[in-house]
C-alpha cells in the first residue's frame, strides 16, 4: 500500500510553500504519491514531477477548480489529464482570464464601499510570478493597507458570499468541469463535501448531475472531515459508483494542515485510474 496526499497546494496559487517544500515534507512523513492540485492552474507540475522523482514520490498532475452552482462554491480536483488537448487550453485560458476579469470586478466593488486597492497591489502579494490571480492576493493586500486586522478577516468582511465584494463571474459550472475533465482524459473528484454549502440532499442531488458529467471520485478523506463525516462521503462513494480521494488541502507549513494528514491509502482502482500501474 502507497501512502497519499492528493490535495495539496504550493505558490503557484494560494500556498505558501514552494514545490521543493512540499517535495520534502511528503518525503519526511513516509508519503509516496503526491498530487499537487493549485487553485485553477498547473502552472507548477513539470516543477513538482521534476523534485518528486528526485525524491523517490510518484506525482500526479492535478489542479483545483473553482466551479460555482449558481452561488454555491464548488470546489472540484482534476487528475491526470491531457494538458495538450485544445480542450484544456480553451478551459485554461477561461479560467486565467476569468481570474483576471473577477479581480477588476471584485476592485470596482470594493472601492464602491470605501475600499481602495488597485490591481497593482493586489499582483505584487504573489509569491510565485506563474500564478494567476487570486482571491487571497486581494485579501492580503488589503489587511496590509489596513483594512483589516488580517488576510482572513478581510476576507471574511469582504469578500465571502453576501458581502460587497463577492463576485463570482467567469467561473464554470461542475457540470462544464467535470465534462472538460473527462474530455481530457482526466480523473475528476468532487473536493472536501462538507465544505459545499448543501444539505444532505442537495448534494446527493448535484452527485447525481455530476456523475453523467464525468465525475468519478469524491474526496471523503480530508482534513476537515469528522470521522462520521469521512465514513458518510465513503457510503456515498459506495452508493453512486466513485472512487475515494483524499488529501490535506495544505497550503502552508504552519497551520493546522499538514501534507499526508489525514493518512490516506488509494485503492487499486483509483490508482489504475490515475494511471499509475
Amino acid at each position: 500500500m502507497i501512502r497519499a496526499d492528493m490535495h495539496i497546494h504550493t505558490y503557484y496559487s494560494d500556498g505558501g510553500q514552494s514545490p521543493a517544500e512540499v517535495v520534502r515534507a511528503a518525503k519526511a512523513r513516509g508519503v509516496g504519491l503526491i498530487a499537487v492540485t493549485d487553485h485553477d492552474n498547473s502552472n507548477g507540475r513539470k516543477e513538482v514531477k521534476e523534485l518528486a522523482l528526485r525524491a523517490g514520490i510518484i506525482s500526479v498532475d492535478g489542479e483545483e477548480i473553482s466551479a460555482y452552482d449558481g452561488d454555491i462554491k464548488v470546489h472540484m480536483l482534476a487528475y491526470a489529464m491531457d494538458y495538450s488537448d485544445p480542450a484544456y487550453t480553451a478551459f485554461n485560458k477561461r479560467l486565467t482570464e476569468g481570474a483576471e476579469e473577477r479581480t477588476f470586478d471584485i476592485l470596482k466593488k470594493l472601492a464602491a464601499v470605501g475600499v481602495k486597492l488597485s490591481y497593482g497591489e493586489v499582483i505584487r502579494e504573489r509569491k510565485c510570478k506563474k500564478s494567476p490571480v487570486h482571491a487571497t492576493y486581494i485579501a492580503v493586500a488589503g489587511a496590509r493597507k489596513g483594512y483589516a486586522n488580517s488576510p482572513y478577516s478581510f476576507y471574511t468582511k469582504y469578500l465571502n458570499y453576501g458581502a460587497a465584494g463577492f463576485s463570482c463571474i467567469c467561473r464554470p459550472t461542475p457540470e462544464e468541469t467535470a465534462e472538460v475533465v473527462k474530455r481530457c482524459g482526466g480523473f475528476c473528484s468532487l473536493a472536501h463535501p462538507a465544505r459545499i454549502s448543501v444539505d444532505k440532499q442537495g448534494l446527493i442531488s448535484l452527485i447525481e448531475r455530476l456523475v453523467p458529467c464525468g465525475l468519478r471520485g469524491i474526496e471523503a478523506v480530508y482534513s476537515g472531515h469528522t470521522a462520521i463525516e469521512t465514513q458518510y462521503y465513503k457510503e456515498l462513494a459506495e452508493r453512486f459508483g466513485l472512487l475515494v480521494t483524499g488529501g490535506s488541502d495544505t497550503h502552508y507549513a504552519e497551520g493546522n494542515r499538514r501534507v499526508g494528514v489525514p493518512e490516506f491509502y488509494p485503492c487499486g482502482g483509483l490508482l489504475s485510474a490515475l494511471k499509475i500501474y
